[in-house]
């Protein structure tokens, strides 16, 4: 049975409301933007208020930016702040990571969907490296944020790699989207073989400023990271998160009857152009709008 047809026997008996319809461009700001306003309010404080500290190093030389890491994980409230935002962004994310799931399975030919899989877990794998990352900081957990960071600079380029060559086998190209990608990937990959450097010979030499010169490509690998994560807006600008509401009937309430109604709600479908939740009859779904 088609999934539409699926969909109308199910919730014949209720009434529907739509509780909040998000455009996904604003979707798409509002979760990359809670770690770009976290990332910059912890570099900005490190540097206001714990500058000695935050740019200290076991060279002990001068510098004038401090690391990621010590800025969101050694001090407070910076770490709160940024932990905060992990957590609060960490759902849309995986969303999204399913959205392209998805996507890639209606765009692609059958026999490269199975990219969009391995795409999809690259994508869940970076996402719970940062949560990981960000709670175990290096201060505290050095050995389990250290790998926690390695394997999300891994899964993170991984991806980025991946989705660029997906795009460019898809059936219909988005040529903007793939101009951009393009862009962030290089730049990307051009920050982390900078920041690599700038370590190795902080660490050799201890010469002023070098790790400054990490730090900054540190930043520029974790800002095009969220920029490459953010065009997504141009895969899906025709999408909208909506948030329905089920009413049903003290009648077809009755008539289903509550062990029907948790079958139902078990046997529901994740459908091609969606991601669904289901909770007590309310459904988040991406969908399509016409423009």
């Amino acid at each position: 049975m088609p999934n539409e047809a699926r969909y109308a026997l199910l919730y014949s008996d209720y009434e529907t409301s739509t509780v909040l319809r998000l455009p996904f461009e604003k979707f798409s700001i509002i979760t990359v933007g809670l770690p770009l306003f976290a990332f910059l309010f912890c570099i900005v404080y490190s540097v206001v208020f714990h500058f000695e500290n935050a740019t200290y190093t076991h060279c002990q030389v001068f510098n004038i930016l401090p690391s990621i890491s010590a800025a969101i994980g050694n001090f407070s409230p910076q770490r709160q702040v940024w932990q905060v935002a992990i957590v609060l962004h960490a759902v849309p994310r995986f969303s999204i990571a399913f959205v392209y799931l998805q996507h890639h399975q209606s765009v692609l030919y059958q026999h490269d969907q199975w990219m969009g899989t391995v795409a999809c877990v690259l994508n869940v794998i970076e996402n719970i490296a940062l949560i990981i990352l960000s709670f175990w900081t290096s201060s505290q957990h050095y050995p389990v944020h250290e790998k926690a960071f390695i394997t999300f600079i891994l899964m993170s380029e991984f991806y980025m790699i991946l989705i660029y060559i997906l795009q460019r086998r898809c059936k219909k190209r988005h040529k903007e989207s793939l101009k951009w990608k393009k862009r962030l990937l290089i730049t990307n990959i051009s920050s982390i073989l900078i920041a690599t450097y700038c370590f190795l010979r902080h660490n050799s030499y201890c010469e002023p400023y070098v790790y400054s010169g990490f730090a900054l490509a540190e930043y520029t690998v974790v800002l095009t990271n969220m920029a490459f994560h953010m065009t997504a807006y141009l895969d899906f600008k025709n999408k909208d998160l909506v948030v329905y509401r089920y009413y049903g009937s003290v009648a077809s309430t009755n008539k289903m009857g509550a062990h029907s109604e948790r079958r139902a709600a078990a046997a529901l479908p994740v459908r091609v152009h969606e991601v669904l939740l289901l909770h007590h009859f309310t459904r988040v779904v991406f969908r399509t709008h016409m423009t």
